[in-house]
């Protein structure tokens, strides 16, 4: 009776252990990497469209002064591709030269846009070939102000693509107050578009 009482409660730590340790979960990890992928396939196709959308405007119109954090479209959108930047660089290991979260990367949209495409076609190959396990590890890097931190990889790309989508839902608010409607960025709009990339588990 007592050996299996020691059975039951060495169970329960066991399963506690588990449930609170670094490890996200062998049942888990392929799931979550899953949702990365859907993640970084919305967050290009979500940037092509506002893209598009701002590329309609008069260029005094993208560097013009409006209410935001980063002041202008120009400046937002140049920043969430800085944060990119920088996280991609630490992700990855390339690093990066960014120096400033307000840095400005491109001045012209033509560049701006090139750049756009090519960081989040490196976002999709890179969470593609994430392996899952990874997922459950630790990211050492140092802030932009040189700081040491140490990140779970699973948190990393959970805020990677919400502070995209943060930023990105301000750039599309700046839009609005131009002649240039802003277009629909739903998830759930993509995912019923893609079928494909909905489906993945």
């Amino acid at each position: 009776m007592l050996a299996h009482e020691a059975c039951q409660k060495r169970s329960i730590v066991e399963r506690r252990a588990a449930r609170h340790a670094g490890s996200l979960g062998s049942v888990t990890v392929g799931a979550m990497k899953a949702n990365f992928q859907r993640m970084a396939a919305y967050n290009r196709w979500a940037n092509t469209r506002l893209y598009e959308a701002v590329g309609k405007l008069p260029p005094e119109a993208f560097a013009a002064p409006r209410s935001g954090f980063f002041p202008s479209l120009l400046k937002t959108l140049n920043h969430i591709l800085v944060g990119d930047t920088v996280w991609m660089g630490r992700l990855d290991g390339t690093g990066s030269s960014i120096t400033s979260l307000d840095q400005i990367l491109h001045t012209d949209l033509a560049a701006l846009t090139a750049a756009r495409g090519a960081m989040d076609d490196r976002i999709v190959t890179y969470v593609d070939a994430l392996a899952s396990t990874r997922l459950a590890e630790d990211l050492v890097y140092r802030t932009v102000a040189g700081d040491p931190m140490r990140t779970q990889v699973a948190q990393v790309l959970a805020h990677f693509f919400n502070h995209q989508t943060h930023h990105r839902g301000q750039a599309h608010a700046m839009l609005s107050s131009t002649a240039v409607a802003p277009p629909s960025l739903d998830l759930i709009l993509f995912l019923r578009d893609h079928p494909e990339i909905a489906s993945l588990r």
